[in-house]
């Protein structure tokens, strides 16, 4: 297949790329190589990225005409959506730049994609969206009308826009709810690639929540298998669906949405612990209250998505901390 994965040079959408790659598709990368977090990573990625089935476009998904000319030169037969501004805390320091990458950029691909009739488009939401719900772990049939940042907000309003593409025009969309992902070539804003640094550097790391923190930790390898197996089962509509008793994570038009985690929710202590195994060093630890926009716990249930897509995740704690160290060592010696 042709495949256009959008945010290619980032975390996740580097390693999609690579396995699409690597099981002999032809994938076009997009990505706007923004200051986020340090372009020079991102653009190591890409050269790493370089193969004969391989070609990158610089463009941002919030230019409209950009994207319709990439698409109508394009001839794609899916899309794997990735490209967003990531971060809940950033969210509060600068909304409108969610606004632009996560609700222009979205509406951007959807309409590419409905005038060029790809066949699926795939793209990432987040487990940010189930919000303040308390009840674990969290499902796909449970309500996401009460996020609790506006990075949450933007991705229930993707769900919320791609459902009206496959009701109007049919075209058939599946939502990934990711669960914090983890493992080597991560962003440099989240905490495992912090409390590394830190940690190497003597200096104390942040704990949030006072170390209270529970998260459905999933590796990045874990992650892709889902996105790749959710590009080859193009969405369907589920024939007993009731609007009576409506379920948010699928419908009568082809739309679904699966969470993606690892279904082993761990204290964010234990994580740390794992991570000075892994260094033989001890953190300096400076503990503060639980962030505004933040959750105390995650945990996924992986039911629909192991049916549906024989997605079962395999990588443990202590297996992919390991992998990420040894990768942060290596790469910045």
């Amino acid at each position: 297949m042709k495949v256009l994965v959008t945010g290619a040079a980032g975390f996740i959408g580097y390693h999609t790329a690579q396995a699409l790659l690597a099981r002999g598709d032809e994938v076009v990368g997009l990505d706007n190589l923004n200051p986020y977090y340090d372009p020079a990573l991102k653009r190591t990625r890409l050269e790493r990225l370089a193969h004969p089935r391989f070609r990158f476009e610089g463009a941002d998904v919030a230019d409209r005409a950009a994207i319709e000319a990439l698409f109508a030169r394009g001839g794609f037969d899916r899309v794997v959506h990735l490209a967003a501004q990531a971060g809940v805390r950033y969210s509060i320091e600068n909304p409108h730049a969610y606004v632009d990458s996560n609700l222009v950029g979205f509406i951007n691909v959807l309409e590419a994609c409905r005038t060029q009739r790809v066949q699926h488009l795939v793209y990432a939401s987040t487990s940010s969206v189930y919000g303040a719900n308390t009840r674990m772990p969290f499902a796909e049939a449970q309500g996401t009308a009460h996020p609790l940042s506006l990075y949450a907000a933007t991705k229930k309003a993707n769900e919320l826009m791609a459902h009206s593409y496959a009701a109007i025009h049919g075209l058939p969309s599946t939502g990934l709810r990711f669960f914090t992902v983890y493992g080597p070539w991560g962003r440099p804003d989240m905490a495992l690639f912090l409390f590394t640094k830190n940690i190497l550097a003597g200096r104390p790391i942040t704990v949030f929540n006072h170390g209270r923190h529970r998260r459905d930790f999933t590796y990045v390898d874990d992650i892709v298998r889902g996105i790749v197996a959710a590009v080859d089962r193009i969405a369907t509509a589920d024939p007993a669906w009731d609007s009576d008793a409506p379920d948010p994570g699928t419908s009568r038009v082809p739309y679904r949405i699966y969470n993606v985690g690892n279904r082993q929710p761990i204290e964010l202590m234990r994580y740390i612990e794992v991570l000075e195994e892994c260094l033989g060093r001890k953190a300096e630890k400076e503990y503060l209250p639980l962030q505004r926009g933040d959750v105390p716990e995650t945990a996924s249930d992986l039911s629909r998505i192991e049916r549906d897509l024989d997605f079962h995740p395999s990588t443990p704690i202590e297996v992919g901390v390991r992998r990420f160290v040894d990768w942060y060592l290596e790469h910045y010696r």
